[in-house]
C-alpha cells in the first residue's frame, strides 16, 4: 500500500482565530471564535398539548379515499387560524391534498402511521409568486407553505409523502427531447417551503419522494430541523433535484440527529446569484440596479450547525450554491457518511460575487467520490451585460478529525481569474484515496497538520 504523508507542511497560524491562545475548552464556539448559544443545545420536542385545541382532520371532511381533499384542509386551516390557533392532527391513514397554505398559529402534526401525500396533478399547485433557485418568480407552490409565521411547527411520526414519480418520469421524459430542460422548465412543487418566518421547528417525520426539493427554508431565522428521516430515490427512477434541506437566506439554524439521502445535495446553502447579488451589502453607485430584478430577495446565510446526522447517498454531504451569495459561521459535525459523492463542496459561480468563509467539518467518518471539491459552477452562467467577471473567495475553511475512503482526496481547480481560496486547515486527516494527487499551492496560508493519505 502506497502512503502519502503531508505532515506539518505549512504552520499557518490565524491570529484572528484565536490560535495557540488559551481558550475554555467547555465554551463551543463558532469557527470565527464567537460563541454557540445556548439556542441551540435546546432540543426539547414539540409538545401539541401546549399548543392549542388539536383538530383531527377526519372529522373535518378529510378522508382516507385515495381523492384529493385539498379544499377540506385548507378549509380547516382557515378555520383553526380564525378560532386562536391549534394543532390539525393527520391520523393513521393516507390523505391526498395540493398547496395548503398555513397561517398565524395553526400547527401540523401527523400520528405514527399516518401520511399526508401530495397529489400527482400539478394543477393542485396554482403557480404563485415565490423563491427559487436564486430568485423570485412564478413557480409551483409547496405542498407545505408556511409563510411570515413566528413559532410555527411540523411534528409527528409520521409521514409527508411527496408523491414524486409521476413527476420525475415527466422530468427525464423531457430531457429526452431537450438534453437542457431544467427545474425552471420542468416546474414541480416542493415539499415544504418556509418563508419570512422565525422560531420554526420540524421534527420526527419521515419526509420522502418529494417532486422537487424537499424542505426549503427562506429568508428566516431561528430554525430547528429535528430527528428528520428525509428520502427520495437514485434508482431505478431518479429522483431530481429532491435536496433534503436547502437553506436560503437564514441566520440560526440547527440540523440535529436526521437521515438524508436524496438524489441531490443533503444539505445546500443558498442566497442568490448572478453579477449584483450581493447588492445586500455591496454598494453599486455606477450601476442601475433596478434592471436587476432577480437580486431582490437575496441575502447573507449565517450560524448554521448540522450534527450528529447519518448520510445515504447524496450528491453533497454540504454544498455551499450553486446560487449562495455569502456565508459566515456553517458547522458540520458528528456525521457518519454512506456513498456521497461530496463531503465538502464549494460550487464557485463565475457570474457572481461570492465569499464562502468560516465553514468547519470534522468529527466525521465514511466514504464518497470527493473529500473536498472546489470548482467552477456555470449552469445559467448569465453576466448580464457586466463587463468584469466579479472575483469570489473562500477562506478560513476547516477539515479536521476525518476518517474517509475516497476517489479523490483533493479535487480542487485552480481558478484564481475566478476565486481565491485562502486560510485552509487540513488537521487530524485520515484518508484512503484513489487519486492522493493533493496541490496545496492552489490555497494561500495552508495549515496542514497530521495529515494521512493512504492510496
Amino acid at each position: 500500500m502506497k502512503k502519502i504523508t503531508y505532515f506539518l507542511f505549512a504552520l499557518i497560524i490565524c491570529h484572528n482565530l484565536g490560535y495557540g491562545k488559551k481558550q475554555n475548552v467547555s465554551v463551543d464556539l463558532w469557527p470565527d471564535g464567537t460563541e454557540i448559544s445556548e439556542w441551540f443545545k435546546d432540543t426539547t420536542p414539540v409538545d401539541i398539548s401546549k399548543l392549542g385545541k388539536q383538530y383531527r382532520v377526519t372529522d373535518w371532511g378529510v378522508v382516507n379515499d385515495g381523492k384529493v381533499h385539498t379544499q377540506e384542509f385548507q378549509a380547516l386551516i382557515d378555520k383553526v387560524a380564525a378560532d386562536g390557533g391549534g394543532v390539525i392532527v393527520v391520523p393513521e391513514g393516507t390523505y391526498l391534498s395540493g398547496a395548503l397554505f398555513f397561517k398565524q398559529g395553526v400547527h401540523l402534526y401527523i400520528e405514527d402511521g399516518g401520511t399526508l401525500m401530495g397529489s400527482s396533478d400539478p394543477s393542485d399547485f396554482p403557480l404563485t409568486k415565490t423563491r427559487i433557485e436564486g430568485e423570485t418568480c412564478l413557480y409551483y407552490p409547496a405542498l407545505i407553505n408556511a409563510d411570515g409565521l413566528d413559532g410555527f411547527t411540523i411534528s409527528g411520526k409520521g409521514t409527508i409523502d411527496g408523491n414524486g414519480f409521476s413527476y420525475w418520469k415527466h422530468f427525464w421524459e423531457r430531457r429526452k427531447w431537450n438534453p437542457k430542460c431544467t427545474n425552471k422548465d420542468e416546474q414541480r412543487p416542493r415539499l415544504i417551503y418556509v418563508s419570512n418566518s422565525k422560531n420554526v421547528q420540524i421534527e420526527g417525520l419521515h419526509l420522502q419522494n418529494s417532486p422537487f426539493w424537499t424542505n426549503h427554508i427562506f429568508n428566516s431565522e431561528n430554525v430547528k430541523l429535528l430527528s428528520l428521516h428525509i428520502y427520495s430515490p437514485a434508482q431505478p427512477v431518479k429522483a431530481p433535484s429532491t435536496d433534503a434541506i436547502d437553506l436560503d437566506v437564514v441566520k440560526n439554524v440547527l440540523i440535529k440527529d436526521c437521515y438524508m439521502s436524496v438524489n441531490d445535495d443533503a444539505v445546500a446553502i443558498k442566497g442568490g446569484k448572478g453579477p449584483y447579488a450581493d447588492a445586500f451589502m455591496t454598494a453599486y453607485d455606477d450601476v442601475d440596479l433596478s434592471k436587476f430584478p432577480e437580486i431582490e430577495g437575496n441575502g447573507a446565510n449565517e450560524n448554521i450547525l448540522i450534527e450528529d446526522c447519518e448520510y445515504g447517498f447524496s450528491h453533497g454531504c454540504l454544498t455551499l450554491g450553486s446560487e449562495s451569495v455569502f456565508n459566515h459561521n456553517i458547522i458540520l459535525r458528528r456525521i457518519k457518511v454512506k456513498d456521497a459523492n461530496n463531503l465538502l463542496w464549494l460550487k464557485m459561480r463565475p457570474d457572481t460575487p461570492q465569499r464562502y468563509e468560516y465553514v468547519t467539518v470534522e468529527d466525521i467518518e465514511g466514504n464518497g467520490k470527493n473529500f473536498l471539491l472546489v470548482a467552477p459552477w456555470t449552469q445559467f452562467y448569465d453576466l448580464k451585460g457586466r463587463e468584469s467577471t466579479p472575483l469570489s473567495y473562500s477562506d478560513n475553511i476547516t477539515m479536521r478529525n476525518i476518517k474517509f475512503d475516497c476517489d479523490n482526496f483533493f479535487n480542487v481547480k485552480n481558478r484564481e481569474d475566478q476565486y481565491h481560496l485562502s486560510n485552509f486547515t487540513f488537521e487530524n486527516l485520515d484518508i484512503t484515496a484513489k487519486d492522493p494527487e493533493f496541490h496545496p499551492e492552489y490555497i494561500e496560508n495552508f495549515t496542514i497538520k497530521n495529515v494521512n493519505v493512504n492510496k
